[in-house]
């Protein structure tokens, strides 16, 4: 399974259960759902957290932000694996994560424009002086 790991940040309604294809980590012909079936069969552990991974996406993307509080708040498993910190970064910045589920905003756009005033600076290293280079920045946004 160490090749197929990406199967397991999927979500579980876009694995495929129909079409058995070649894995190259199994040696086999199966479908997606059956190579994370065999996964979690394996260590109860992974199933778990895989569990809880799948609830938080799931909550998420369908901004469902009282779920996903009740998911953080009711999450009690010290193992010290990587869930137990992604729950506790999520725990510590509750309130920024409860309003990215009930907003719609983003700070896409913003970063878009960041990438390319840094991308002007690597290009433009030689402005001989900061107007143009402001100007160039303007131009940029519009």
């Amino acid at each position: 399974m160490k090749s197929q790991w990406k199967l397991l940040h999927k979500d579980q309604n876009e694995l495929n259960a129909s079409k058995p294809v070649f894995l190259r980590g199994i040696n086999e012909y199966m479908t997606q759902q059956n190579a994370v079936d065999l996964a979690l069969s394996a260590d109860s552990r992974l199933a778990s957290a895989y569990q809880t991974y799948q609830a938080l996406l799931t909550d998420i993307r369908g901004h469902q932000a009282k779920a996903l509080g009740r998911l953080l708040n009711t999450y009690h498993q010290p193992t010290h694996s990587a869930m137990d910190t992604a729950i506790t970064s999520f725990k510590k910045n509750y309130e920024a994560v409860l309003n990215s589920c009930r907003l719609s905003y983003s700070n896409g756009p913003i970063e878009g424009i960041n990438r390319k005033i840094k991308t002007l600076k690597r290009i433009g290293y030689g402005f001989r002086n900061l107007t143009n280079f402001f100007n160039r920045i303007a131009l940029i946004r519009e």
